[in-house]
């Protein structure tokens, strides 16, 4: 097929190079010199992110990393209008974040699910907080996310009669159900065994890959960060700042097999430099 040329007179006279490259390039997810400082009972200041400057870009998957308290789950909170920044601009699609924003999915350290309800109840549980139209058709969405997460049989049972990898996978599908375009994610896996943990990891990759969202996912895994990110950020201690930025080519999708693969071990040396380097300074 040829490509249709526009006749050289109706061109319009050429940007500057710098002007058509942010146009091409903006990212997703635009953080910029921000700053967050908790207040204590005792009247103390207490920062917990300091000028941090990230972009991420629109269907990436995105993952943190760094030492316990640098900030990680703040800028997910941040993110998602939970938290206030003392300075600097978030924003989310080129819009400044003010407030809790109903385009956004997040996935805790625990599954949170609500006792009392259903496992299809707990996914559901967004589209009826948010009031979302079309509430007869409710019930068949929420079975085909239960069928890609492969808990469909489960959907009239409740949380006490799932496992802790199971409750993960129904808290996966219930921040998917009202189609975020941006899903944040703080440890979810951190409480589970290993070989759950590393299932779930190939888990998640499987549904990201059949749903592609921006995803920002925290972790104090190396391991876990090489596996899943096309990037992975670095963060120093308190207060936490962005020291890292490395760039994850490995082929998609990944088993658990390229854990053993040279390549892998080159990325998780990278990282793990990147993080005791800056403890020993």
């Amino acid at each position: 097929m040829t490509a249709t040329r526009t006749p050289t007179a109706l061109v319009p006279a050429a940007e500057p190079a710098a002007t058509v490259a942010v146009r091409m390039e903006q990212p997703f997810i635009s953080i910029t010199d921000l700053s967050v400082v908790y207040e204590t009972r005792s009247n103390e200041s207490l920062v917990a992110v300091d000028k941090v400057n990230l972009n991420v870009n629109d269907g990436e998957f995105c993952v943190i990393v760094g030492p316990s308290g640098c900030g990680k789950s703040t800028l997910l909170k941040v993110l998602a209008g939970l938290v206030a920044a003392n300075s600097g601009q978030t924003r989310i699609g080129g819009e400044s974040v003010a407030a809790p924003r109903d385009d956004i999915g997040f996935v805790f350290q625990s599954a949170t699910l609500l006792p009392w309800m259903t496992i299809l109840e707990n996914v559901l549980l967004p589209l009826k907080v948010q009031n979302r139209p079309n509430r007869a058709g409710w019930r068949t969405h929420g079975m085909e996310l239960l069928k890609i997460v492969g808990l469909e049989d489960f959907a009239n049972r409740y949380p006490s009669e799932l496992s802790g990898g199971m409750q993960q996978r129904v808290g996966m599908a219930r921040a998917l159900a009202h189609d975020p375009s941006l899903l944040l994610m703080d440890e979810p896996f951190g409480a589970l065994d290993a070989l759950t943990r590393e299932s779930m990891n190939a888990e998640l990759q499987r549904i990201w890959m059949l749903r592609p969202k921006t995803v920002l996912f925290v972790t104090h895994s190396i391991s876990e960060a090489v596996f899943l990110a096309d990037r992975i950020i670095v963060m120093s201690a308190r207060p936490g700042r962005v020291i890292a930025d490395v760039a994850v080519d490995l082929p998609r999708p990944r088993d658990v097999a390229i854990l053993d693969s040279p390549r892998f071990t080159e990325y998780s040396r990278e990282v793990r430099s990147h993080l005791y380097a800056r403890e020993a300074t």
